[in-house]
């Protein structure tokens, strides 16, 4: 039996995670009546429906290609991210700010704030557990690129949307600790209320990063460039083509990409040969590049398809 894939896993740690997060938290809310800790049990709650989410994307994306979607189901993924994002967005942030500002103007004194204190610090735990695990799963795909790029390059959500949630739910819960700890020294439960509209302000920020790098990926990124550059040398080394003049990419899914690769073959070659060129190539290409599922391979001279990219590339215009 084979074992999940390293994202499958990072997926239904960050759910066990989250899970029994979200039912302490909101136990200690009911019983302090922190806005923050609710705040925080609503974060967790919404991340928890988030990973159900990405696990069924994951799923659906892994169906294989049939008539009606013949280049396979991989955007289905990218799809339940970028859902993914709006819910952090206008559930999690949304409701944190609205709790917020309703403690601000009808705020209320804490109850046994040391629930609140334990609480917090297993949420640490258990949430630092699943971000350590979420980034040393990250740390293998990106390589020697830095954390930034790794995650603007990268074109399977479900790991870097994962590390993203533990994320804001760290900095969530250093917000809810200085808010709570505020409220208590201070007597102020106001404190307890500017603390979960800065927890709403994190998911926020996050759910905007997230939603503009998956919506990316859902309407038809291209796949790295060394993918490109690969499949350009792999066409020049072939004896029967004269020249490879380019190589467009799209990423269908994490693993899936369709390829349309133009080149110019050398004039004695006979239809036949062009055939048997063709599947020689598309054979290397696909064996350096297993996550290539098609590959188009169109004769053409090296001027026409200079011609054609750059019409193609031009802006339209303004009227």
């Amino acid at each position: 039996m084979r074992s999940k894939p390293m994202a499958s896993k990072v997926v239904v740690v960050a759910f066990a995670a989250n899970l029994a997060i979200a039912v302490t938290k909101f136990t200690a809310a009911v019983l302090t009546g922190s806005s923050a800790m609710l705040s925080e049990g609503i974060h967790s709650l919404v991340d928890t429906v988030n990973e159900v989410l990405l696990l069924y994307g994951m799923k659906r994306a892994g169906k294989v290609a049939d008539v009606s979607h013949p280049f396979g189901y991989g955007r289905e993924l990218y799809f339940w991210s970028f859902i993914v994002s709006l819910l952090v967005l206008a559930l999690g942030a949304g409701a944190a700010v609205y709790e917020g500002v309703s403690h601000l103007l009808d705020p209320q004194p804490m109850r046994a704030p040391l629930i609140n204190y334990i609480v917090l610090a297993a949420s640490f735990v258990f949430e630092g557990g699943s971000w350590w695990f979420t980034l040393k799963a990250f740390r293998k795909t990106k390589g020697s690129q830095g954390y930034f790029e790794a995650f603007r390059s990268s074109k399977d959500p479900s790991v870097f949307t994962v590390l993203f949630e533990d994320t804001a739910a760290l900095i969530g819960l250093v917000i809810a600790l200085a808010g709570i700890a505020g409220a208590h020294a201070l007597a102020m439960p106001q404190l307890d209320g500017i603390a979960s509209i800065g927890i709403g302000g994190v998911l926020a920020v996050s759910s905007l990063l997230l939603a503009r790098e998956t919506k990316a990926l859902l309407i038809g990124e291209s796949a790295h460039p060394r993918v490109r550059e690969s499949i350009l040398k792999i066409a020049c080394a072939d004896p029967a083509i004269r020249a490879a003049n380019g190589v467009i990419t799209v990423q269908m899914g994490p693993r899936q990409i369709v390829a349309a690769l133009s080149t110019e073959f050398e004039d004695a070659l006979t239809t036949g040969d062009i055939e048997i060129c063709i599947n020689r190539v598309e054979d290397a290409i696909k064996c350096a590049h297993p996550d290539i599922s098609v590959l188009f391979v169109k004769p053409q001279t090296a001027q026409t398809w200079l011609r054609r990219a750059e019409s193609a590339m031009r802006k339209p215009d303004a009227s």
